[in-house]
């Protein structure tokens, strides 16, 4: 049965501010490996572009006359420079533009991202914080020493809500520091991560889920939100 675990909160210098709690059924689910893997090597194959192409011998440049004549040469008979036995020629069965995405249910992706943060969880490797920064004014000094604060990994997911924005800017240019919002958060993320910190309105977020009879993309920024209310007029 899963349980319920305690962590505490840390602050923006490094202190204990309270502490929050890690639902079981989020936080201590079964680790199921063999989904986790389908669910990741499905979002990384939706991640190619799939522009690759070649020509084939239809479509590369020249080749319209016969190099030489049919018989009287000794040769072997060819009809195009541009068949794919000569240099320069097409391909045979080349890689053409295509999408690798692969359909899989929400409810598998829901489950691995469970199972990969259950593991963190069961490992002590997630974190949570009051704050990154104190105040609007971004500073990537102070959001560093709350990070040291709770984990020395070099490899760290952090996770805000999306108001944070100045914790956002603080951590923009941190190489070890992977900055995403709680409703991005996903499966291959956590597990190429060491350590995952949650601001604590990132974990609320995250625990409530997503807004009844909204996607994310209607909440996610005002900028969308007014292009849709003067599209609609």
């Amino acid at each position: 049965m899963s349980e319920t675990k305690t962590v505490d909160v840390v602050d923006a210098k490094g202190g204990k501010s309270g502490s929050a709690e890690l639902p079981g059924e989020l936080f201590d689910a079964t680790t199921n490996i063999p989904l986790i893997h389908q669910v990741v090597v499905a979002q990384l194959a939706a991640a190619r572009q799939g522009t690759h192409s070649t020509k084939t011998r239809g479509e590369v440049r020249g080749g319209g006359v016969k190099p030489y004549r049919q018989k009287g040469t000794g040769r072997a008979r060819q009809g195009s420079i541009r068949a794919p036995q000569f240099t320069g020629g097409g391909t045979v069965f080349g890689p053409q533009p295509h999408g690798y995405a692969q359909r899989t249910p929400k409810k598998m992706v829901a489950a691995a991202l469970r199972g990969a943060l259950s593991d963190r969880a069961r490992n002590g490797r997630v974190f949570v914080v009051s704050s990154l920064v104190e105040g609007d004014t971004p500073s990537t000094k102070a959001a560093l020493a709350a990070l040291k604060s709770v984990s020395s990994s070099d490899k760290v997911l952090v996770v805000l809500s999306r108001d944070e924005d100045a914790a956002w800017l603080s951590l923009r240019n941190v190489a070890n520091a992977h900055v995403i919002v709680a409703d991005q958060l996903n499966a291959y993320d956590v597990l190429v991560n060491d350590d995952i910190v949650f601001t604590s309105a990132a974990l609320d977020a995250y625990v409530a889920g997503p807004a009844k009879g909204k996607s994310v993309k209607a909440v996610a920024t005002e900028t969308e939100a007014t292009e849709t209310e003067e599209s609609a007029e």
